[in-house]
């Protein structure tokens, strides 16, 4: 039994088809490799040199009026999400974050009001960074009624002595530049 390889004529053929496709991959791949060989950079554009010249810019002016409102607003908003994350979930890094946020903008509005009415501040200032220790101090949140009663009575005596109503002649009116 012959088998068809023997035949000296199909051995031509298939050497002839195996050689013509060994041209065509090698010239058929020639498109491909010129997409993915990398192309020499163009020296002929100008290098762009990075122009920085520092600008100053000033702060828009704001009324001691303007700040004030706006920096008891911050404290009010804060001292809300404070109650709330006293009365919701313990979450811990939220309450002391938001009563150093409270204390931050009560700090703010001191320098704006005369020398009574910030000494009368810094005694709420003072209250408010105790609760932040009891607060830091109650890890397992055992005592969160008792810090959210004492941030209630807080933000009551707040808003009843520092609402701009009551303060709006203790604030000299002058311009400022906001920080």
């Amino acid at each position: 039994m012959k088998s068809k390889m023997q035949n000296p004529k199909s051995k031509i053929i298939i050497f002839i088809l195996g050689l013509l496709l060994a041209i065509e991959n090698i010239y058929g791949c020639e498109t491909v490799m010129r997409k993915f060989t990398r192309k020499p950079k163009n020296e002929e554009q100008p290098a762009q040199t990075m122009v920085l010249v520092p600008e100053e810019y000033k702060a828009p002016q704001m009324s001691k009026e303007e700040l004030y409102r706006q920096y008891f607003l911050y404290w009010k908003s804060w001292q809300d999400e404070l109650l709330e994350s006293l009365q919701g979930s313990p979450n811990h890094k939220k309450q002391i974050g938001c009563t150093d946020e409270a204390i931050n903008n009560l700090s703010e509005l001191k320098p704006l009001l005369n020398s009574d009415k910030q000494k009368k501040l810094d005694v709420y200032i003072n209250q408010l960074r105790e609760l932040k220790r009891l607060i830091t101090k109650d890890l397992y949140g055992n005592n969160i009624t008792d810090n959210r009663e004492v941030a209630e009575r807080l933000k009551r005596n707040i808003l009843r002595d520092f609402s701009y109503n009551k303060i709006s002649k203790d604030i000299s009116y002058g311009v400022l530049y906001q920080k």
